[in-house]
């Protein structure tokens, strides 16, 4: 239960770290995966993407359990590292989203920087993500609003604390006998860094659908 401002800034402050730790994870381990996938060559690479594409079929809430046997297991319930880490590493949408836009960059761009001697890494560094910079931008986007308004995984992971921005506003409808005044004005601090995101990165989600043939 939360107890006054102190516990909601917590909670803020924790919900900010958890993003930041998330979207980092998962924006790095994706951009790897997906120039593998798209770049590299090796045997059963094809096999291996759509394996691992296909666990976007599996529902969210089949994995609950036994994600969090292992996260008990390990001594991480109520921890911040429990609630993070099953969620840190790469998505399959966000490698399937940059899959496909690192294989839209030509392949005469690639071949010239490796007869300039460059390896992999800088060709990944300095050429494929600096061309892909609207479809990043819209992937970091994507997850930080997903992970920013995630409730189920931190409220059964972390049930005590830390607790995150969603679960606190949840628990301020019990605190205060569902007085909705501060519970809409808890929901309008959580939105606001949101629509400050929309703001700065409205050019880049437009350049990626305009990219991506979406109309």
């Amino acid at each position: 239960m939360l107890t006054g401002r102190i516990d909601f800034a917590s909670a803020i402050w924790t919900t900010v770290l958890m993003v930041l730790v998330m979207v980092v994870g998962q924006v790095t381990s994706s951009v790897m995966a997906a120039y593998a996938f798209a770049r590299l060559s090796f045997p059963g690479r094809d096999l291996v993407f759509w394996l691992f594409l296909s666990t976007m079929m599996i529902p969210a809430s089949v994995l609950v359990i036994p994600l969090y046997l292992m996260m008990a297991k390990a001594g991480m319930n109520n921890t911040f590292w429990g609630i993070v880490i099953p969620f840190m590493f790469a998505s399959p949408y966000a490698v399937f989203l940059l899959r496909e836009s690192f294989r839209s960059i030509p392949q005469e761009i690639i071949d010239a920087a490796k007869i300039d001697g460059a390896g992999q890494l800088r060709i990944l560094t300095r050429i494929v993500l600096p061309m892909s910079g609207p479809i990043l931008a819209t992937l970091t986007l994507i997850t930080v609003v997903s992970q920013w308004n995630s409730f189920m995984w931190p409220r059964i992971i972390a049930s005590q604390e830390p607790k995150v921005i969603t679960v606190a506003t949840a628990a301020m409808q019990s605190q205060y006998n569902a007085n909705w005044t501060y519970v809409m004005a808890a929901t309008t601090i959580a939105l606001v860094p949101l629509i400050i995101l929309f703001v700065i990165f409205q050019k880049q989600i437009v350049a990626s659908i305009t990219l991506s043939g979406l109309k």
